[in-house]
């Protein structure tokens, strides 16, 4: 009987294990919540430090303003009748000309390229401003350059985080100027390479290829001047694309204009033998000045030929040239910016609040865990 007590006793033992294990995460979650409550004010402090800090950034951020447009450009798949009306007539005449296709679309998947280049950026400093207080419009390079006025935070930044970018760009800059002396390339000054960097900043395009369209933003200190960029980086991507498109057309123009020369002056030419030929043999009827006339008839047909195509071929590939421009269609025009598009100023404190509470919170926590450490140390 004893030893059957004894057996029914023994799935007691298990139970009294967990239980101690609840006590042990208690204990810790409790003294968890002690060393938290013990470092309250440490917490208290950090919290206020960062609202402090979040405080100052919210009051000396100067207002941003962003102004965008969106634009779906209109792409064409052009064909030159170079080859259709006078291919066989060319091959004649021992004229060779350029293919029948001429597909030199720019995929949109391109424009941040063209954005990013120098001579967009170039292009984009000189776009006139208005700025409020001034009575004259100014360009984007002489407005940053000579009378917009850096803020308290964006100096701190600047010799703070943005310190070693300084020094390098300052590095790249002299690099820069010295080689393209050599080699003639573009030179770029350093009030050029900083507005670029500005502009990097400033100037934004995303590109949406499932809906086709792009968006092109613009961030300023003032909305309409926000506006006027915004527009004039449009003008100015378009121009790039239209003339990166008419490219080809214009290079077959160029080339069908010189044989239209070529051609007109040997048309010239057999028109004068045929002529002079006629006025010396004209009483003349052998078989022999029958047949070099109608040699030289043949030669004047031919080059005639050949001349009035080609003259009409010069007027059909100017047409072609502004069929090949590309136009872009505007899907939502530029507004002139009201609000701002800076953070709010109460969920700048907030966020700083927060992390100011994450801090003191870390710096607790780390501070009694080495504590332990130690402790556990001078115990061995």
């Amino acid at each position: 009987m004893e030893s059957k007590a004894n057996i029914n006793q023994k799935p007691e033992h298990p139970i009294e294990r967990p239980s101690s294990h609840y006590e042990e995460d208690e204990i810790d979650l409790i003294a968890l919540a002690k060393t938290l409550w013990e470092g309250r004010k440490t917490i208290i402090k950090t919290t206020i430090i960062f609202a402090c800090l979040g405080l100052f950034v919210a009051l000396t951020t100067p207002a941003q303003y962003t102004s965008n447009i969106v634009v779906k450009p209109i792409l064409s798949e052009s064909k030159s009748s170079l080859g259709s009306s006078l291919g066989g007539l060319a091959a004649m005449a021992g004229i060779t000309l350029p293919g029948s296709t001429s597909s030199s679309e720019l995929h949109p998947t391109l424009y941040p390229q063209i954005v990013e280049s120098y001579s967009f950026q170039k292009a984009l400093m000189q776009t006139k401003l208005h700025v409020e207080g001034l009575a004259e419009e100014l360009t984007y390079e002489d407005y940053f350059l000579n009378h917009h006025k850096p803020s308290l935070l964006q100096n701190i930044k600047k010799y703070t985080i943005g310190l070693p970018r300084l020094i390098i760009s300052s590095v790249l800059t002299k690099q820069t100027v010295s080689e393209t002396q050599i080699s003639g390339l573009i030179e770029m000054t350093k009030d050029e390479f900083r507005l670029m960097e500005l502009l990097t900043e400033q100037v934004s395009i995303e590109i949406n290829e499932d809906g086709g369209y792009v968006d092109i933003s613009v961030r300023m200190p003032e909305g309409v001047a926000a506006s006027q960029m915004v527009l004039n980086a449009q003008s100015i991507l378009q121009e790039a694309i239209i003339a990166h498109k008419a490219h080809k057309a214009k290079e077959d123009l160029s080339f069908i204009e010189e044989r239209f020369d070529e051609k007109k002056l040997e048309f010239d030419v057999a028109q004068q033998k045929l002529a002079i030929y006629r006025d010396a043999n004209r009483n003349v009827n052998t078989a022999i000045a029958l047949t070099e006339v109608e040699r030289l008839e043949s030669e004047y047909q031919l080059a005639f030929t050949v001349y009035s195509e080609l003259a009409k071929q010069v007027e059909t590939q100017k047409i072609q040239v502004k069929e090949d421009t590309p136009v872009f269609a505007v899907l939502k025009e530029s507004l002139v910016p009201i609000e701002t598009s800076n953070t709010p100023k109460l969920l700048i404190v907030i966020i700083a609040m927060i992390l100011g509470v994450f801090t003191g919170l870390a710096y607790i926590l780390s501070l009694d865990f080495v504590t332990n450490i130690k402790n556990k140390l001078r115990s061995k």
